[in-house]
């Protein structure tokens, strides 16, 4: 039987302003990519949502991010080796204490919206993100975009990781993902988001946004806790992998 783990981006709300459906997201996933603070999330926010993973069994990682709120992380920032390390530590520390409280632990590490995009191509700031991991817990996986230079360079400095695919996003022919500015770029069909992530599964392979034909070797695969019809995406998935013989299990077991 195939296997495969399932991902979403959660403890993301912030006071009064909510982001996505975690309870019901986390029926669906098997690991879960937490707010540290620097982009969304407040603490009894994400003492919630990581008190809820522990509960259903689902892995907890870091969704480590660039001091960003306003821009949601999604905005690319300049800036040095050690700031980046230090913001990488403070943040996977502060989760690692509301992981230890809620009774579980911290597994892995999934940088965030532009950070998560500067990295997979930009060694130096991807070396201060592995650097940071690597004095605050060796142990930590990194989760990166499948196919990125990223995975391995992280792999030649000593750390775990896992490939990563978007459900819900399109991809350009090179096998990047199509930027958010551009029309079609992220998906919202649960069934046929459902149909590319079983082909992904089984032959490791998707149609790029111009219809070709792409080689991705994914471990894990994401649906945006944000996106529209976020939890419907994630459960439609889940269905189409049961429907298939697919099984949904966390990476972390295996390492």
């Amino acid at each position: 039987m195939a296997s495969i783990d399932l991902n979403s981006d959660l403890g993301e709300s912030y006071g009064a302003w909510s982001m996505g459906d975690d309870s019901a997201m986390l029926l669906v996933v098997s690991s879960a990519n937490i707010a540290c603070g620097f982009h969304a999330g407040d603490p009894a926010g994400i003492y919630r949502t990581v008190k809820a993973a522990a509960e259903n069994g689902v892995v907890v990682g870091a969704h480590v991010s660039y001091p960003d709120r306003v821009g949601f992380g999604r905005r690319d920032l300049d800036v040095t080796s050690e700031e980046l390390i230090a913001d990488v530590i403070y943040q996977i520390g502060a989760l690692q204490g509301i992981a230890a409280a809620a009774g579980t632990a911290v597994r892995y590490v999934k940088p965030h919206g532009a950070l998560y995009n500067r990295i997979a191509n930009d060694a130096k700031q991807g070396q201060a993100v592995i650097d940071g991991m690597k004095a605050i817990d060796p142990s930590l996986v990194l989760m990166g975009l499948a196919n990125a230079p990223i995975l391995e360079l992280a792999r030649k400095s000593g750390l775990s990781v896992v490939a990563e695919a978007f459900a819900d996003r399109a991809y350009t022919p090179q096998g990047q993902l199509v930027s958010r500015r551009e029309a079609g770029a992220v998906l919202h069909d649960a069934e046929k988001i459902a149909a590319r992530m079983v082909q992904l599964a089984r032959e490791g392979t998707l149609e790029a946004i111009d219809g070709s034909i792409i080689k991705i070797e994914a471990q894990s695969i994401c649906v945006h806790g944000d996106s529209p019809g976020a939890v419907a995406i994630a459960q439609q998935i889940r269905k189409r992998f049961e429907t298939d013989g697919i099984a949904i299990g966390s990476f972390a077991s295996s390492m």
